[in-house]
């Protein structure tokens, strides 16, 4: 067993902050052969309802078995129990490329399908009776059956945080419409997200739900401000002509495509360092087909399980997934289709939520300001320059800048998991195992040596015997030995790195500043301070001067680090 994962750089995800809200204390492996034992006597409410609840999940699974193969049942599956352990590789990165990695993930679309659909169908059947639709609100019928359809597919889902946001925003919708208020308004959404945020606080600086309530934000201001202003127009127009072609429903879809792609950018660059160039072009080739044929076949297929007559609705729903999966290997290559963004701070991501709010809450003219302040966090996200250092929190591997202006690795053991969130975060498409990333690094059983941009040396040193050589020509070394007191290089020791995390370090004229995961003073209940260590750590490590090129030339990096 170990404890939580910390952070694999600064300011990335915090595994062991999730896994502290989920009430995980520790993971690990189990190895060994599997031994079957007799199940725990039922003792419990709790214990019922999982066991109940997976069971349908894995009985939905296997009569998807009986039609569907591959990926497409492997889709199928996530698409209505939330598995989604068994799609293949290729087509996940490629769901992910194009824009339509969101539809693995039951959120808001999802939940708003199955109960849009429900309150369609329902009202739409109670209005064939004439005596009810005169003398009885089914309206409201219709929305309470939503409700209940909605709150099954929570508990069919696993009830995963993402799903739980979901369902309360779609409920908040359909309560309004049981008490006669007007659903989709930004009020709706200020009470769905109090909400969310009184049962989970901490999911606010989650993604899912970030980019949920901004896309909504941005979806709510299309219809309450740019819809009616879109179709305002007499009768005999010529926006009323392409509205009978069905010109408006393309031009909504389109909008909503658009409105949503935009709105969650911001946010799909810091937490995932990519952006979607063709998100919208993947999701009008697919989403239509996704809305209309995929979710309400999944819905009819689980209607009729029971009668066993589930088959064909599975694969008309495998009709609709195979279309998807064209459509999205079809845009991921696309030249230009995978986006990616370098690592910036929080300081960008909070100034393009100000520009979201603007835009999507104020009536005036002046919401166009919102647009200037998207234009400014933009290239404040750009300018911020990257690390020319990156040591791991065990200090087995160490990235360092080069010439080339891409990171070289020195390793003393393996991690793919750690060298791809590097990669990931400074926007290269190298792969963990890129024979590029050893470039000028020279190794020895002592331990590695690499040359930063300006020349000057950052070494791993392995054994005490490389440390006498280091001390006299690196700029930085990293190390799980002792370095002697007469040592006249910057030394960053492993015990420090396992107090801090993974450290992140830019040259200035003075050293290196020093960014880390626990830094100074950084006190947690899921990353508590040290106990006992009162040692202030520095956030500058200053380089001694003859660890410096002569000829070397403060860089523009270096004048911005220093300002």
């Amino acid at each position: 067993m170990q404890p939580p994962l910390a952070s694999l750089r600064p300011g990335s995800y915090d595994f062991a902050r999730d896994m502290f809200f989920q009430g995980i204390g520790a993971s690990g492996f189990v190895t060994g052969a599997i031994k079957i034992v007799e199940p725990p006597v039922p003792g419990g409410l709790a214990l019922r309802y999982a066991a109940v609840m997976q069971g349908l999940r894995d009985a939905v699974d296997a009569r998807i078995r009986t039609t569907l193969d591959g990926d497409k049942r492997a889709i199928a599956t996530a698409l209505l129990t939330g598995r989604r352990d068994a799609i293949t590789t290729p087509v996940n990165d490629a769901m992910f490329i194009s824009g339509l990695g969101h539809v693995l993930s039951i959120s808001g679309y999802h939940m708003a399908v199955v109960a849009g659909v429900v309150f369609f169908t329902v009202r739409a059947l109670l209005a064939l009776i004439p005596a009810l639709t005169v003398g009885f609100p089914i309206k409201k019928w219709a929305a309470a059956a939503a409700l209940a359809a909605a709150a099954f597919y929570l508990l069919l889902s696993g009830c995963d945080v993402a799903t739980q946001r979901s369902f309360f925003m779609t409920a908040v919708v359909l309560i309004a419409v049981l008490v006669d208020r007007r659903a989709v308004t930004f009020r709706t959404l200020a009470v769905a997200a109090m909400i969310v945020l009184v049962l989970a606080p901490e999911a606010l600086v989650h993604p899912s739900f970030q980019m949920s309530f901004a896309a909504t934000l941005g979806l709510v201001a299309l219809v309450q401000v740019g819809m009616p202003r879109l179709f305002a127009a007499p009768d005999n127009s010529v926006t009323a002509k392409v509205a009978l072609w069905g010109g408006r429903e393309l031009m909504t879809l389109t909008l909503a495509s658009l409105v949503a792609g935009l709105a969650t950018t911001p946010y799909a660059a810091f937490h995932f360092h990519r952006v979607t160039p063709y998100g919208v072009l993947a999701n009008l080739a697919a989403m239509p087909v996704v809305s209309a044929l995929v979710m309400p076949a999944g819905m009819l297929g689980l209607l009729a399980m029971p009668f066993g007559l589930d088959g064909v609705f599975w694969w008309l729903m495998g009709v609709g997934i195979d279309w998807m999966i064209v459509v999205t290997e079809w845009v991921a290559a696309l030249p230009g289709a995978i986006g990616r963004m370098a690592a910036f701070g929080i300081g960008p991501l909070i100034a393009s939520s100000v520009g979201i709010v603007l835009l999507g809450l104020l009536r005036t003219p002046l919401r166009w300001s919102g647009a200037i302040v998207l234009l400014l966090a933009t290239v404040w996200a750009l300018a911020i320059p990257q690390p020319d250092v990156l040591i791991s929190g065990d200090g087995h591997n160490v990235g360092v800048r080069g010439k080339d202006g891409r990171l070289h690795l020195m390793r003393s053991a393996k991690d793919a998991f750690l060298i791809k969130e590097w990669l990931a975060s400074d926007a290269d498409a190298r792969l963990p195992t890129d024979a590029s990333l050893a470039d000028g690094i020279s190794c020895d059983e002592a331990g590695c040596v690499a040359p930063m941009a300006n020349g000057a040396l950052v070494t791993l040193a392995l054994r005490p015997e490389a440390l006498a050589d280091d001390c006299e020509r690196a700029a930085l070394i990293v190390t799980a030995r002792q370095a002697p007191s007469t040592c006249a290089s910057p030394v960053i020791p492993v015990d420090r790195l396992r107090r801090q995390g993974t450290m992140a370090l830019r040259r200035t004229r003075d050293g290196f500043a020093v960014d880390a995961v626990r830094p100074q003073g950084f006190d947690r209940p899921w990353s508590p301070a040290v106990a006992g260590d009162a040692e202030a750590e520095p956030n500058l490590v200053r380089a001694p001067a003859a660890a410096r090129p002569v000829d070397a030339t403060p860089s523009e990096a270096d004048q911005q680090a220093e300002d």
